[in-house]
């Protein structure tokens, strides 16, 4: 049984900090990522990682980075330099597609998701 835990929101202060993890268990995935979701809108694309190639949305390129060792190990998004609009619940998403080269970025590429860390950006 798949599952993906995520660790690391919480609160902090624009201009800060944090690192969120997402750990896959009952198999192994070339291409993850992460979206966030405000209550009332669409969840959105974050960034994400395929056959170690990184791609970012434009709103957070610059600030977010995500990084894995290989499809082994977690997933992590280091953001920075964070403003009142990156508050979000953020997602950690796997998907079974894994052509070298593709760069997902729509929900529906995606097939199993965690359970959600909320990120909370005081300004």
């Amino acid at each position: 049984q798949v599952q993906l835990v995520e660790s690391g929101g919480g609160l902090v202060q624009a201009g800060g900090s944090l690192r969120l993890s997402c750990a896959a268990s009952g198999r192994t995935f070339n291409t993850m990522g992460w979206f966030r979701q405000v209550l009332g809108k669409e969840r959105e694309f974050v960034a994400g990682i395929s056959w170690g190639v990184t791609f970012y949305a434009n709103s957070v390129k610059g600030r977010f980075t995500i990084s894995r060792d290989n499809a082994k190990n977690p997933v992590y998004l280091q953001m920075n330099s964070l403003k009142a609009e990156d508050t979000a619940v953020y997602y950690c998403a796997a998907s079974l597609r894994s052509t070298f080269g593709q760069l997902l970025k729509s929900q529906e590429d995606y097939n199993y998701w965690g359970q959600g860390t909320q990120v909370t950006v005081s300004s």
